[in-house]
């Protein structure tokens, strides 16, 4: 369904090793099949961005975003077409992959709107006839390597203000989910300066020679831990400035609230979403132990209904997961709760699609008695579990909260002000929320703390501090 090789210079190359994607639902159907850049190919890639950037960033701020603009409505008017691209290699339900489509849009949309803003400050002088400015420019070439959950929404979130802000973007997406980038950069055509936005396919090696390149200033990585250690290592033969968006093993704690069912509806809401793989899905579910067996009945009532299937079926809620080795890595994770004492109390193994027998499904699964030192408490899981925590006071719930290596996402539900102004003060996250699941505002800082991430936030204002370059300016009159 899907040929392309990589997209350099505003054309298409058709040589380089082949690959091919699979359909998660059923992995004996080929979607796609791509050629992988060759270093040649990377080199030029690199090349040509220098030279597209240092003519994009003389073009006037407010009609680069006008561009930019332009080029996210014509993205915005082939959201069925990346949609459908986005289900058949990512997997999700197809109303879901919609949803990206349209979130990636507002958010692009957004960045257009603050990089409108005054980037620069005037600062008091310490000395007379002088004036004192503080200036941002654009950082130069960035390399972004993103992953297969989001196929749409993380390249778009590096696309977007690295563009805006005056750069030009070599986009490395995930090998499993290469379609929805491929029809990115096809839509800019015609709409973006040749050598703008690069894609280049390939697997973890391509990765490696683009993040430590020589002509890279900027690096921006959404993945694991494991790799973004390997990232940052690379990048800093370079001394490029980095980006890491990484795992996170995110807790909600239910505390007391009047509404226990919409606490539960957000809830189920943030955890199962994308089966799961999502880094700010909800993993965990602390709850205070007067509330623990309604919390359990509740969440286990939800999640029994959740229907698993392919995500080109209408009423699907679940897909499958990715690909073989998260299928492998989500069952072995939880065979090791169950070992360590977890119960299953809905799902627990692999589910058993009709007519997709060989698909990568599991059953959505909630598992009780975890304790806080199981592996299941404290590791990323990426699919659609979601482990319960009993504790007894406040503090007993930030240890656990906080206990982990990750610090990305939080939530908390309580109708006690004292109990909300302590979980924002003291939640390890670098977002955090009150009284809803954890899904963020378009316009909003994204990113985490700890080994969540490392480097400035995506999306929102603090994006700048990551695409440009800050530079004191001192003005001092002529006599």
């Amino acid at each position: 369904m899907y040929e392309y090789g990589s997209f350099i210079e505003g054309n298409w190359r058709s040589g380089g090793d082949r690959f091919v994607t699979r359909n998660p639902a059923r992995p004996s159907q080929t979607v796609g099949a791509y050629r992988s850049a060759s270093g040649e190919d990377l080199a030029e890639a690199i090349r040509a961005a220098r030279a597209a950037q240092a003519l994009w960033r003389r073009i006037p701020a407010l009609e680069r975003g006008d561009l930019v603009a332009r080029f996210v409505d014509a993205l915005a008017e082939r959201t069925e077409e990346l949609a459908r691209s986005i289900t058949l290699e990512q997997g999700k339900p197809l109303a879901e992959a919609r949803g990206e489509v349209g979130k990636s849009c507002t958010e692009a949309h957004l960045m257009v709107a603050l990089a409108r803003r005054e980037l620069g400050e005037v600062m008091p002088s310490a000395r007379p006839g002088v004036r004192n400015l503080v200036l941002r420019r654009p950082r130069g070439v960035v390399a972004a390597i993103t992953p297969w959950n989001f196929p749409i929404l993380t390249p778009m979130r590096k696309i977007a203000p690295a563009l805006v802000y005056g750069n030009a973007i070599v986009l490395k997406p995930s090998e499993y989910t290469p379609a929805t980038a491929c029809l990115i950069a096809d839509a800019s055509r015609h709409l973006l300066p040749s050598g703008l936005l690069q894609v280049v396919l390939g697997g973890g090696e391509l990765a490696s020679h683009l993040v430590s390149a020589h002509g890279v200033d900027g690096v921006t990585f959404t993945g694991s831990v494991a790799t973004g250690r390997k990232v940052y290592a690379a990048a800093a033969g370079n001394l490029a400035e980095i980006s890491l968006e990484l795992g996170g093993k995110n807790a909600a704690v239910v505390h007391d609230t009047d509404d226990l069912d919409a606490a539960l509806d957000a809830i189920v809401n943030a955890a199962y979403l994308c089966a799961g793989q999502r880094c700010t899905a909800v993993s965990r579910v602390i709850v205070h132990r007067r509330l623990h067996e309604r919390v359990l009945e509740g969440i286990a009532r939800r999640v029994g209904g959740l229907r698993v299937g392919d995500g080109m079926q209408d009423g699907v809620q679940v897909g499958p997961l990715t690909n073989e080795r998260q299928m492998a890595s989500v069952r072995a994770m939880v065979e090791r709760g169950l070992a360590d004492g977890a119960r299953a109390i809905v799902g627990g193994a692999p589910a058993v699609v009709r007519g997709y027998e060989e698909g990568y499904f599991y059953q959505p699964t909630v598992l009780a008695d975890v304790q806080p030192h199981h592996a299941v408490a404290r590791e990323e899981i990426f699919g659609p579990v979601v482990s319960v925590l009993a504790y007894d006071t406040l503090d007993e719930a930030l240890s656990i909260l906080n206990g982990v290596e990750y610090g990305l996402t939080s939530a908390l539900f309580s109708n006690d002000q004292r109990v909300v102004q302590r979980f924002v003060d003291e939640s390890e996250n670098g977002m955090i929320h009150v009284n809803h699941g954890t899904i963020p505002d378009s316009h909003m800082p994204f990113g985490g703390i700890k080994n969540s991430g490392v480097g400035a936030y995506s999306v929102g204002p603090s994006a700048a501090h990551f695409y440009t370059t800050e530079h004191s300016v001192y003005l001092k009159e002529r006599p």
